[in-house]
């Protein structure tokens, strides 16, 4: 008898210890990290998970959200494609995380993007990428397509008089979509076929020299030659090395890179990289209060006065301000409040001016061209006007150019066709 009111009383002080730590679960807000932390693509996404813990910290400072303390719980999905689809179903059921944070290649996006809309969770992602998708449950805070490569190949074509084209990207589907966009939109301009050179690469790949030395001889045919590149991840160290090592320089073939910023840029030898380009919506160099104090702040966390930032790192700030906005303004976690809160969002970005959300969850930002300077960072040579909107369904393609994304009542649709007026498959 007493063995058996012992064994009940270590079962209800069991019980009430598993009350008790769902209860200290709930007082939180859990904020998923989907970062690689190893792998190919480590080099760029494992700051991206630093800046999310810099937030977490500093809107725990302020207070929280809605009178809890946010929680950030993070996960390696190890630059392994189908790694990130359990790694999301992992933070959505096991975790329960109210919001994710996560993913730089479309590849891994793509992975999760399935995982989202079946549990119904949100990501924000903070990388550019190819278009052609716009989910309920993801917010794009990176650059489309005519957020960065349409206006960068115009600035090669209208600024630097080029003919010739280089489309060099890694293996998957951003590189590809988005060559795919460039080479109809060069040849809408009258670029011959002849004239454009495109190239796919694995992740990782190192061996560059008959590559480079093939975009020499493209390039030797007395036609201004620009090399347009989509590589990703680490394969971008022994790319920019080899054209150092073959003697191409900025004046001979130009590089307009999509996916090399200051961080990439900071484990190179930049000097033979000198007058390079890249483009983004954001630089670590341009002059601001906004982009000052951040600086400051990352500089601060980290404890190096050494580290960089970069445009994702801006898109991830942007993104996890307007999280926080929407969630005040809806009062709850819910998805499906937040998601329809979030539109219409604005927030300072960090090139001194304001971001905005719009109907496709897509943003409205500035576009910057910059030139590798010897020090590892970008000065400025041609920007935008104004803020650009972010299209989320290319008008170079001919089963893109006729759809639109729209969120909002009565559309509620990621691919309205604004031609027959219905909302086409899957809504992304």
């Amino acid at each position: 008898m007493k063995i058996k009111h012992l064994v009940s009383g270590i079962a209800l002080t069991m019980g009430a210890s598993v009350l008790s730590i769902s209860a200290m679960a709930a007082d939180t807000i859990k904020v998923g990290v989907l970062h690689s932390l190893s792998g190919t693509m480590a080099i760029s996404e494992t700051t991206l998970k630093d800046t999310v813990l810099m937030m977490v910290e500093e809107q725990n400072k302020k207070g929280g959200l809605l009178g809890k303390q946010l929680e950030a719980v993070v996960v390696d999905p190890a630059s392994n494609w189908p790694l990130f689809a359990e790694k999301t179903r992992e933070l959505l059921t096991k975790d329960q995380v109210d919001v994710i944070f996560g993913c730089w290649t479309s590849v891994s996006r793509k992975s999760a993007l399935p995982v989202l809309e079946e549990l119904n969770g949100l990501m924000f992602y903070p990388v550019q990428y190819e278009g052609e998708e716009s989910s309920k449950n993801v917010f794009y805070t990176g650059a489309a397509p005519n957020q960065q490569a349409i206006p960068a190949v115009d600035y090669l074509m209208n600024d630097l008089g080029v003919k010739r084209w280089v489309l060099a990207g890694t293996d998957y589907v951003y590189p590809r979509t988005t060559n795919k966009i460039l080479e109809a939109y060069l040849k809408a301009k009258g670029v011959a076929a002849e004239d454009i050179m495109i190239n796919y690469t694995p992740f990782g790949h190192s061996d560059w020299q008959s590559i480079v030395s093939d975009i020499k001889s493209f390039g030797a045919e007395g036609k201004k030659t620009a090399v347009v590149s989509t590589i990703n991840g680490d394969a971008n160290i022994p790319f920019y090395k080899e054209l150092g090592n073959q003697g191409i320089s900025a004046e001979d073939i130009p590089v307009v890179a999509f996916s090399v910023g200051e961080e990439e840029l900071s484990g190179l030898d930049t000097k033979p990289l000198v007058g390079h380009l890249a483009a983004w919506n954001y630089f670590q160099s341009v002059e601001s209060d906004a982009n000052t104090a951040f600086i400051s702040k990352w500089k601060a966390f980290t404890g190096n006065p050494d580290r960089v930032t970069n445009d994702p790192m801006e898109a991830t700030y942007i993104g996890f301000k307007m999280w926080t906005q929407a969630v005040e303004k809806a009062g709850t976690t819910d998805v499906n409040a937040v998601e329809q809160a979030m539109i219409g969002q604005e927030t300072e970005n960090l090139t001194g001016g304001m971001a905005y959300m719009n109907k496709n969850h897509h943003l409205s930002k500035p576009v910057l061209i910059g030139e590798i300077q010897d020090d590892g960072q970008l000065e400025v040579v041609w920007e935008t006007e104004g803020l650009v909107a972010g299209d989320a369904w290319s008008d170079f393609l001919p089963g893109s150019k006729d759809l639109i994304s729209d969120w909002t009542a009565p559309i509620s649709c990621g691919n309205y066709n604004t031609v027959t007026k219905t909302c086409s498959g899957q809504n992304y």
